[in-house]
């Protein structure tokens, strides 16, 4: 009888604590820009299903993972994968990877030529100068047919890997938000679309692209990370399937990106 007992106030227990968690609003780290917006989206789409969401935006990229870690939120949604998995070696953060979300495109884009055949040998070409971006601008170079990479350097190739480079172009490193800025003093730059956008050059980028990153891209979407010991928090599943199913979330994700599909993908999305 003595153990029954136990065992009752036990469940009692988990469940009072279950419930208690439950009443607690999810709290979600994001920072400013399309990224926010979503999710700010989201959360009030959440709140008609009973679920409450606290965003907490941040104006830089330590404080979302350094908050995380130290248990002030349950989840952050503003960091591609090579970014995460820096972060992690840096620091040693007990982080799970729990859902993928916006996928920012990226592109190569020219004001000088409308056909990569039409760069001129010696052509000067922007890249990201960040390891975690500039891979990701020599494989769409590696795609367009201008260099060859190593075999295997993949993702986090660098420019130490390109093998060949028929045209000799004469690769300029660059900080990422800068590249927009770049494009009058090059030939080709790499960039992310939503830079353009956020730099009120949405149409630049729209008729100078020459070609643009997909959903296949999706080790650089923006994902949903938590940390290890509450990655199955039902709060945050519920938050997610909201994201990724409302219509009034892709509306505002559309719209951030001035109405233009090539400048951002949904790779939770069956491909057509």
């Amino acid at each position: 009888m003595k153990l029954r007992h136990i065992l009752l106030a036990t469940m009692v227990a988990t469940v009072s604590a279950f419930a208690s968690a439950q009443a607690l609003p999810l709290r979600i780290g994001v920072t400013p820009g399309a990224i926010a917006d979503s999710i700010e989206t989201a959360a009030q789409e959440a709140r008609k299903q009973g679920l409450e969401v606290k965003v907490v935006e941040f104006t830089e990229w330590t404080g979302p993972n350094t908050a995380l870690q130290a248990g002030d939120l349950d989840a952050n949604y503003f960091q591609h994968l090579p970014f995460l998995e820096n972060a992690v070696k840096d620091r040693g953060y007990k982080f799970a990877v729990v859902a993928p979300g916006l996928l920012p495109n990226q592109g190569l884009f020219s004001l000088k030529v409308k056909r990569f055949d039409e760069l001129k040998e010696g052509a000067r070409v922007a890249v990201a100068s960040d390891p975690a971006n500039q891979g990701r601008g020599l494989l769409l170079l590696e795609r367009a047919g201008l260099v060859k990479l190593r075999e295997g350097a993949g993702a986090k190739a660098t420019v130490a890997d390109i093998v060949a480079n028929p045209k000799k172009l004469k690769l300029v490193e660059i900080e990422g938000p800068q590249l927009v800025r770049s494009l009058e003093d090059v030939d080709l730059a790499q960039g992310v679309t939503s830079h353009y956008v956020a730099a009120g050059k949405a149409d630049i980028a729209a008729r100078n692209g020459l070609l643009y990153t997909g959903s296949e891209d999706v080790r650089w979407a923006i994902h949903f990370v938590s940390r290890q010991d509450n990655a199955r928090d039902p709060r945050l599943q519920q938050f997610i399937r909201i994201y990724q199913e409302s219509p009034a979330v892709r509306q505002r994700i559309h719209a951030a990106y001035a109405g233009n599909d090539k400048f951002y993908s949904l790779p939770w999305l069956p491909k057509p």
